[in-house]
């Protein structure tokens, strides 16, 4: 969300994944907010009831990391910092910020140590969500320790005089159940803000957006069934007039089973019929990508390809005469996940960010309704669309398909035994502190969900915990061995996922979790060279996301016919939460 001239709250933008979160947060209290440059003057916030500032990767002692104007530390505007924005605060005011001996990801226990207007209506334990490895270790004059955790001594601080307080926390996010509280009592109740916000975005508004950036050209989207490409399609449908928008759907090769006659079944139920056709283009794709294993390469490989078949298909389809825009379902997750914003670190590229993309984006060739949502929103705006809940309720696929899941290595390794269980030599992305993580795996010896938090964030070198839930062979007799993206690996994989997503709806987990992407990584023996990864994850916007633990018996069905699948030594289950790990493995 752009500046507003008539905005209450200002949110700094220091860099963090969840900077835009915070200011739709703030939208659902009613009260109308703004994002910033962290480096905004002060005087350029006159008018202003508060002001949040946001998280982000930096440490506040780096020479080049993201700042803020001091002087807006004495305007007497309240200020809110959180997690970078604490530091900031307590940097600025006198205080000591350090790297601490251990990280804190995902969930932790706040304890209240005193009352506080910040805090107020909250319980004296409560849960909440934690990405940092810095932290405060001495307050600034006039601050008081309002709450801990039992690695984060100044969680909560406050100094009520200067009306300035941070959070180590994010409680802009679902995994802080009391967050919404805690920004309600900044925004209502210590800023005043008025209530002058209305949150629901009408279908109508939307419409005339696409009205005015498409002017007299019309659209071509490439389309994938899922949720976010099919509302974007159908808000320009009706904006525009099918006889102005039209689609293709690709099959890369790196579908899941069955998803190109999904595709054609659904739009043929929007009423889109003659709109849409669909590329077979297997071949091209997979060829493309032999030899790559760096995940950020296969996507960009991938986002290369759409773009290079996109102008294949206008050229061929005589569309050259400039009277047509590139239509995508970009939600706003992909855009601060690809580096979107000035101070935000590159988590992933997502396949509508890459080069080619970017160029025609620069030149205005690109239309995106749906680029400031998140995806709980998209499915709100598709059921006013009434667009069939067979597809909003889907789980989220990627764009690139089964190629990110579909993990690789160059050369094989041995994987080492420690004290926690058996690292294994194939690294994942993840998301540690606002930053780009890029690490092995371990599997742990014993325990769940809570042993593996502990484990993460006492540890540097893994980034994801995982459990084993059954093998064709012994933990200690698999090995890695180097392997790329073939046909006959995406065969496994797309057979294992079907049979996860056939179980997960038969016995109704589907409806639980908001995703369960099926992974394959180059773990095994010398008859069975992969194992499966399972990654069932609660979420409600992708920014976060919590690790489910699948019930016994479905994890025994799965496991049973997992081990079945030829190829397959082991089936895992993923235990870490999205941070420190990404929801999917790259």
């Amino acid at each position: 969300m752009s500046a507003s001239a008539t905005a209450a709250i200002s949110v700094l933008d220091a860099g963090g994944q969840y900077c835009h979160l915070i200011a739709r947060k703030i939208r659902e209290l009613g009260v109308e907010a703004e994002v910033r440059a962290s480096d905004t003057p002060a005087n350029e916030f006159a008018g202003r009831h508060g002001i949040v500032i946001s998280g982000g990767p930096a440490s506040v002692y780096d020479a080049d990391s993201p700042s803020i104007d001091p002087a807006i530390l004495s305007a007497g505007i309240p200020v809110l910092g959180i997690c970078y924005g604490l530091q900031l605060i307590a940097h600025h005011c006198g205080g000591t910020v350090q790297k601490g001996e251990r990280g804190e990801f995902g969930l932790a226990e706040l304890r209240t140590l005193e009352d506080s207007a910040l805090l107020a209506g909250t319980p004296p334990g409560q849960q909440v969500w934690m990405s940092h490895r810095d932290l405060v270790t001495a307050m600034p004059e006039g601050f008081r320790r309002v709450a801990e955790t039992a690695s984060c001594p100044y969680s909560a601080i406050a100094d009520p005089a200067r009306r300035l307080y941070g959070v180590q926390f994010h409680p802009e996010v679902v995994h802080t159940p009391h967050g919404q509280r805690i920004l309600s009592n900044f925004v209502l109740d210590i800023c005043r803000a008025p209530r002058d916000w209305d949150p629901v975005h009408s279908i109508e508004a939307l419409e005339e957006q696409i009205r005015r950036s498409v002017g007299d050209r019309n659209v071509f989207f490439f389309v994938s069934g899922g949720v976010d490409s099919t509302v974007a399609y159908t808000l320009c449908l009706r904006a525009l007039g099918a006889e102005r928008v039209r689609g293709v759907y690709v099959d890369t090769g790196l579908m899941r089973e069955g998803e190109t006659d999904f595709v054609r079944h659904t739009f043929d139920s929007l009423h889109a019929e003659g709109t849409l056709a669909i590329e077979m283009a297997c071949e091209e794709f997979l060829g493309a990508l032999q030899g790559a294993s760096d995940p950020e390469q296969k996507r960009h490989i991938i986002g290369e390809q759409f773009v290079a078949l996109q102008e294949r298909i206008i050229e061929t389809r005589h569309l050259l005469d400039g009277h047509w825009v590139l239509g995508q379902g970009t939600i706003y997750p992909d855009t601060i996940e690809s580096g979107g914003t000035a101070k935000a670190a590159t988590i992933k590229t997502h396949h509508n960010r890459v080069a080619g993309i970017q160029k025609l984006l620069e030149e205005g060739r690109v239309v995106e309704p749906l680029a400031q949502f998140y995806k709980d929103e998209v499915r709100a705006i598709g059921r006013q669309l009434n667009v069939p809940d067979t597809l909003l309720e889907r789980h989220p696929f990627p764009g690139p398909g089964l190629a990110i899941r579909c993990l690789c290595v160059e050369s094989g390794a041995s994987m080492v035994r420690d004290a926690d269980g058996w690292v294994v030599p194939v690294n994942s992305v993840g998301v540690q502190g606002d930053s780009r993580s890029y690490k092995p795996v371990l599997i742990l010896t014993a325990g769940g969900p809570r042993e593996a938090t502990e484990v993460i964030n006492r540890r540097h070198d893994v980034n994801r915990v995982t459990a084993c839930l059954g093998g064709n062979a012994p933990v200690d007799a698999l090995s890695v061995r180097p392997s790329g993206l073939t046909a006959a690996r995406l065969a496994t994989l797309r057979r294992a996922d079907a049979i996860v997503r056939r179980l997960s709806h038969q016995s109704g987990f589907e409806t639980r979790v908001w995703q369960f992407p099926v992974i394959l990584i180059p773990l095994g023996t010398a008859d069975a060279p992969d194992s499966v990864v399972l990654r069932p994850v609660h979420s409600v916007d992708g920014m976060t996301a919590e690790a489910v633990v699948l019930p016994d018996s479905l994890r025994a069905a799965m496991a049973a016919e997992l081990l079945a699948v030829r190829g397959v030594a082991a089936v895992l289950l993923d235990l870490t939460h999205k941070p420190p790990g990404t929801i999917e493995w790259e």
